[in-house]
């Protein structure tokens, strides 16, 4: 086999497997990977604005917006404008949401952060190196993506094809 078949072999691979954690995600909590991260961010932070929220996960504020609008129909979040500045809107993981949370899969982007930063620095530059490489011969480099292994748009309809 070519060496440039092994690589798309290894591209499928990681396409696949990225699928396949996103089917678990779903049939285990009816969530989308993206809702899942949400979802995680607040159990860390208790309590967050939107644009925080946004920040913290690599999102747009309109992205997060529709996907706690999903979230808050399902009552897993909840949003309480402040009391001091009626202008701000505070989200808050609701108990459905913790509860929910106890039993979720991790997703893979914590295993690859956790092992990707246990590597050296000269072996992350490599990857990163590689990856940008990969990403410029698929001519995907141009492409705006945020930092989770997910398919499929990021705020999409809880019963969209993936």
């Amino acid at each position: 086999m070519a060496r440039s078949q092994d690589a798309l072999v290894i591209l499928r691979q990681i396409i696949r497997s990225t699928d396949m954690q996103d089917k678990e995600i779903s049939r285990c909590t009816n969530l989308t990977l993206p809702q899942l991260m949400v979802l995680q961010t607040l159990r860390q932070s208790h309590q967050i604005t939107t644009g925080e929220l946004a920040k913290s996960i690599g999102i747009t504020q309109a992205t997060v917006t529709s996907i706690l609008d999903r979230l808050e129909k399902k009552a897993l979040v909840a949003r309480e404008r402040g009391a001091d500045d009626k202008r701000k809107v505070w989200i808050s993981l609701t108990t459905a949401g913790l509860n929910l949370l106890k039993g979720a899969p991790t997703p893979q982007q914590d295993l690859f952060t956790r092992r990707f930063n246990d590597m050296q620095d000269w072996e992350q530059s490599m990857v990163i190196s590689a990856l940008e490489r990969v990403a410029f011969m698929l001519d995907a480099q141009h492409l705006d993506a945020a930092p989770m292994l997910d398919i499929g748009q990021i705020d999409r309809d809880d019963n969209s094809p993936v």
